[in-house]
């Protein structure tokens, strides 16, 4: 299934495990070898007889314990808007550009962390239509938090949604977006006009992707059409329909990422191809939203070189020559 880890990202992820274990093996080794040098020798002054080795390590699990405290304390916290500019033919000449939010992955639990401030920063783009790419929850309880923050959102702007493998195989029970003022699109499309521009927005549920072919099929060729779907691997799927924009999250970009590497997994089909960001497949713009909160269950809740994000994607007319 998409969700699941690829086999290169399952080598990538033991390998960084490995040599993290390497590093805090190494320094407790160290640690040891200078708790024993000055039992042996408390009066003796001078430097401890530790190689150059046995510093790298420390220095190195030092340096590991910080990441982790940025990571669980600083970075989940650190919200960051990413703005896109996408120009089209389909957005009439002179017309001002069409401002739409993408939002993904809430994964709200217990207790709220950017929901109760994110319709507040979402607000001051002023938006004309927000949508969110799904997995909106991590736990049951975390439903009124995601509810009390999606009632806001509604109020801003249209806001359309779908749901992510989260949603749709966990909590399907739970009307994750009922009384929220959110339109769940779930194999529909709705025409709508923006600014002179005629847009199309369609969607569908996580397994419930049969539903889009019939659509797909009849797509307008006059409007800008815009697929929002959980999984980026959908890009694959599109096809020669015309799909202007694909609007997709998971990956969480990578959720922990390193230096010149960038993710260690994204769970994604397809891997690191697509892990965070913009991206141009065939005639088809897609997002890749890094999301909001981060995975649940027994997954620590850290995030590092992957901040918190929502993305404003401007649709304007093509730049005059």
């Amino acid at each position: 299934m998409p969700h699941l880890m690829r086999f290169d990202e399952g080598l990538a992820l033991a390998l960084f495990l490995a040599a993290v274990v390497a590093i805090y093996v190494a320094a407790t080794l160290a640690l040891f070898r200078l708790a024993k040098h000055s039992l042996k020798r408390p009066a003796r002054s001078g430097a401890v007889a530790l190689s150059r080795v046995d510093w790298v390590a420390l220095l190195l699990a030092a340096a590991g314990i910080l990441c982790f405290l940025y990571g669980y304390f600083v970075e989940p916290y650190w919200l960051e808007v990413t703005r896109v500019r996408i120009e089209s033919p389909k957005v009439a000449s002179g017309s001002r550009a069409v401002r739409i939010v993408q939002l993904s992955d809430l994964h709200c639990e217990r207790q709220a962390r950017l929901e109760d401030k994110l319709p507040e920063v979402v607000a001051r783009e002023h938006p004309d239509l927000i949508v969110f790419t799904g997995d909106a929850i991590n736990c049951p309880q975390g439903l009124a938090v995601f509810k009390r923050c999606a009632t806001r959102l509604s109020a801003i702007a249209p806001t359309f949604a779908v749901e992510g493998n989260h949603d749709r195989r966990q909590f399907r029970a739970l009307n994750i977006f009922d009384q929220t003022g959110v339109r769940e699109l779930n194999g529909q499309a709705i025409s709508i006009e923006v600014a002179g521009a005629k847009i199309c927005l369609l969607g569908a549920s996580v397994d419930e992707e049969w539903r889009l072919q019939h659509i797909l099929n009849s797509l307008p060729t006059d409007a800008f059409n815009i697929f929002i779907y959980h999984f980026p691997a959908a890009v694959f799927d599109i096809g020669s329909h015309p799909v202007d924009l694909l609007c997709a999250g998971h990956t969480h970009g990578g959720q922990v990422r390193l230096p010149l590497y960038g993710a260690l997994i994204t769970r994604s089909k397809t891997g690191k191809r697509f892990e965070a960001g913009l991206y141009r497949f065939g005639k088809t713009w897609l997002y890749v939203n890094r999301g909001i909160g981060m995975e649940g269950g027994l997954a620590p809740r850290v995030r590092f070189l992957s901040r918190p994000e929502v993305t404003v994607i401007e649709l304007a007319p093509p730049a005059k020559a």
